[in-house]
């Protein structure tokens, strides 16, 4: 693709209007094969998609461009990333918990882009549903997460059947000290902001907050009232505790919302929206949340565990302070606890007083039990909420599709009200189910 159009689709469908420094040697590079290095949250995702889309036309055989990501949240991340930049490119991501038939159906036409998990990718090719012969673009993200998670396997023999791959980037938030054997890169060019790109930790609070008693669910309550309204994602080390610990917050009135791998994909999903689009701000998660997640206004982060790993304690403090925002991390230590060396803080914390303005939610979430297989967008779920439900514009919020599904934010005390009024209408001439979430 030209570049001034990639550039234009990123000013006008994502709202950059100015590439940082990483960005621009990622659009302007002729480098074949690249090692991306920078921080989370500095915007590798859009970097590594310059790249690969200045690679790719209508012309080039499909298909042109492989991305494999660690995790279902990632892949997602990324085609929510690259889709609305590729214009004139089919672009499919395949991962676990998927629809197969739905999938399948999507590489009925060849896409040109395809976004992936190791393990569904390999599924597919096992049944012959797709042929990567001549994909010219390998991008492995977070590749050594990949690797941690053993997926090293996996993605050997996916390099393999690339016979056409003449451009490979990986990326990583940290530096490897050796690159996998399956990878085959002679000529690298090191592209490292990782001491250039303003790092998080200059944007952000490391807070010690000391709690009486070894059951820190009384500090963790009294500090999050404490806490001015905002996003807050709190970390716990086991699914058993994330649990517990959600449970004693919606029991405390808190709009709390849970995300661990022992939850359908379709639940932790919907936690992940949830959060984002701000009906549920606050978010009770072991470390699968601590990667591969890009929540927009996350203002702080909760330990509510002390995490076992330094490259834990990194990945779950860059949820917050990203993209040149600022943000609190707040570690609650007990007695019972064993600080690990890695943990630092820059002041002690308190919980006094409750906050003026109280962590809270004014949206509820709509559901709708159509989506994009339906042939139905967001104009459409807009007009109709607007049109049927008696909204004014300003009051639909973020709207987010899936392929059977769709969700939508309304004033929480319209809610109810909303759902009535539309009951009776179909939706682009389709009967559609309406109703609101709990959250």
């Amino acid at each position: 693709m030209d570049k001034n159009t990639i550039i234009e689709n990123l000013r006008s469908k994502s709202g950059i209007t100015e590439l940082n420094a990483m960005q621009r040697v990622m659009a302007d590079t002729d480098a074949s094969d690249i090692m991306l290095h920078a921080p989370t949250g500095s915007g590798k995702t859009v970097a590594f998609t310059l790249y690969m889309l200045g690679r790719l036309s209508a012309s080039t055989p499909k298909p042109g461009a492989l991305v494999l990501a660690p995790s279902r949240e990632l892949v997602l991340q990324i085609y929510d990333v690259v889709r609305p930049l590729a214009t004139r490119l089919k672009c499919v991501a395949l991962y676990g918990g998927h629809s197969m038939t739905d999938e399948v159906n999507s590489l009925s036409v060849t896409p040109d882009i395809v976004i992936a998990t190791p393990g569904r990718l390999l599924d597919h090719i096992q049944r012959r549903q797709i042929d990567l012969t001549a994909t010219k673009v390998l991008v492995l993200d977070e590749y050594d997460k990949s690797l941690e998670l053993g997926f090293a396997d996996e993605m050997s023999r996916i390099v393999r059947r690339l016979r056409s791959r003449s451009n490979t980037v990986l990326t990583s938030a940290t530096r490897l000290q050796e690159i996998p054997d399956f990878i085959d890169m002679k000529q690298i060019e090191t592209v490292d902001f990782t001491a250039t790109t303003p790092a998080p930790r200059s944007r952000m609070q490391i807070v010690e907050v000391e709690s009486p008693s070894r059951d820190k669910l009384d500090t963790l309550i009294a500090l999050l009232h404490s806490l001015d309204n905002q996003k807050v994602i709190v970390f716990v080390n086991h699914r058993e505790s994330a649990e517990r610990v959600h449970a004693a917050l919606v029991k405390a009135g808190f709009p709390a919302g849970l995300y661990h791998g022992g939850l359908e994909q379709r639940d932790r999903q919907l936690a992940i929206d949830l959060l984002d689009n701000g009906t549920t701000p606050i978010l009770v998660s072991t470390d699968l949340a601590s990667r591969g997640l890009d929540i927009a206004e996350v203002g702080s982060v909760i330990h509510y565990h002390l995490p076992p790993t330094i490259e834990s304690w990194t990945h779950r403090n860059g949820r917050t302070a990203r993209q040149a925002a600022t943000g609190t991390v707040y570690a609650i230590t007990s007695e019972a606890d064993s600080r690990p060396d890695f943990v630092s803080f820059d002041r002690p914390y308190s919980p006094g007083r409750p906050s003026d303005n109280p962590i809270h939610s004014d949206v509820a979430t709509i559901y709708f039990n159509v989506g994009k297989k339906e042939k139905i967008s967001r104009g459409d779920i807009a007009g109709y909420l607007i049109n049927r439900g008696g909204l004014t514009a300003d009051e639909v919020g973020k709207i987010s599709l899936s392929d059977h599904s769709a969700i939508a934010t309304v004033p929480r005390d319209k809610a109810r009200d909303v759902v009535k009024a539309v009951a009776p209408h179909k939706l682009k001439n389709t009967r559609v189910r309406v109703t609101q979430l709990k959250g």
